[in-house]
């Protein structure tokens, strides 16, 4: 009988490599491997055990999501005990051309953020810091807070910018204004920044209007395609977005860049990249991410970013990954969100619970391996004679 086949092939494995997992079946009965149990796999129904026909993390994440399995156990330990068994074929798997063509325009891509970032801001707010950073953060040392490291990440990037009191700065997908906020009290600039979620949008104006920084700090519910042109910025920052621009439309987005950005002034992006070389394009991680978590996303590898940056006018002076940063960020949040399951679930109901919990787990051990990578890429517009007003060293990023 098939379903005996399984189930002695499963035994064999967790055997025979020792894995501390266990697994329990539905009738109450259960399989153990040579160690003692770390994690329990409970397996609801015999239709469960497809699960393990053909092995995939993306089956995996989606039948927790549908409660066909539950998992018990730290999720450290669950991620990186089941990740080994179940990985198949669906990371960083190039995507069809002909499901590309008609991604990314204004509004899908509006919608594709609606549905990511609209979650809810008390949802959010149950897992990140207390600034609400929804991006990779910097830690000096393994032992800083998720809140302190979130600040070094911020005034990591207003060093490298280079910030000075008057510039104008657009920030593209501001999130809830942490950045927008931190350089306009901290470093005395005039900044713009850009979202497409309505949640978003109005809380960064109620923090805006509530610190008495209206007349300095300005959040627009606006594409990046539509910013005006009149007006051209001194710096430009873009975190956590271009995953969304969609790999065809690459080329227009840091074009428009180099557009909104004065002679002489600098940009950063900071994002995800692809582990894979050859230029082709891959979702942002497996089919699970893609469909619950982020629709459309598209990463490439960091090479293809700067070969397009350079073709769009913009020269590379600074790039550098924060992989093993974004690891530890995601460790962080998944344990924060589990931390506040109960509350979580009032929020937004257990099924998207178990898509986050999976989708902040998975990631978090996407990055530790290597998989997907994040780099910050500074790059200037130089003037017409090629010189820059930037400084000649690293000096004012490290330095007291």
């Amino acid at each position: 009988m098939l379903r005996d086949r399984i189930l002695k092939r499963v035994e064999a494995k967790l055997k025979k490599e020792r894995l501390p997992i266990g697994v329990r079946l539905w009738n109450g009965d259960a399989i153990l491997g040579a160690a003692a149990p770390r994690i329990t796999l409970t397996l609801n129904s015999p239709s469960a055990l497809k699960l393990f026909i053909n092995p995939n993390l993306s089956a995996l994440a989606e039948s927790y999501l549908k409660q066909e399995i539950d998992i018990e156990g730290e999720i450290q330990d669950i991620i990186r005990l089941l990740a080994p068994v179940f990985r198949g074929s669906d990371q960083s798997k190039p995507r069809a051309e002909r499901f590309t063509l008609f991604r990314h325009n204004r509004e899908r891509d509006s919608r594709a953020i609606r549905h990511h970032y609209d979650v809810s801001n008390d949802f959010y707010a149950l897992w990140l810091d207390k600034q609400r950073v929804y991006s990779c953060a910097y830690f000096r040392s393994p032992d800083d807070s998720l809140d302190l490291a979130q600040a070094q990440k911020i005034d990591h990037l207003c060093k490298k910018l280079r910030l000075q009191p008057g510039d104008r700065l657009l920030d593209i997908g501001c999130g809830w204004g942490a950045l927008i906020l931190w350089a306009a009290e901290k470093y005395g600039v005039n900044c713009v920044g850009i979202t497409l979620s309505e949640q978003q949008h109005s809380y960064a104006s109620e923090h805006i209007a509530a610190r008495g920084l209206a007349k300095r700090v300005e959040v627009r519910l606006q594409d990046y395609r539509d910013v005006p042109e009149d007006q051209p910025f001194d710096k430009i920052v873009s975190v956590g977005m271009f995953e969304h621009v969609g790999a065809r439309r690459l080329s227009a987005y840091f074009a428009k860049i180099h557009r909104l950005l004065r002679p002489g002034g600098v940009a950063m992006n900071h994002g995800i990249t692809s582990a894979s070389l050859g230029g082709e394009r891959t979702s942002t991680g497996n089919e699970f991410i893609e469909k619950y978590i982020f629709p459309d996303g598209e990463l490439v590898h960091v090479s293809k970013v700067m070969e397009i940056m350079a073709r769009e006018g913009l020269e590379v002076l600074d790039v550098e990954s924060l992989r093993r940063h974004y690891a530890q960020t995601l460790w962080h949040w998944v344990t924060r969100l589990e931390a506040n399951s109960e509350t979580a679930k009032t929020i937004v109901g257990e099924e998207r619970y178990r898509a986050w919990r999976a989708y902040l787990g998975g990631f978090a051990y996407a990055f530790e391996q290597g998989w997907d990578n994040l780099y910050q890429i500074l790059a200037a517009k130089p003037l017409a004679n090629g010189s820059l007003d930037y400084p000649m060293t690293r000096d004012h990023i490290y330095g007291a």
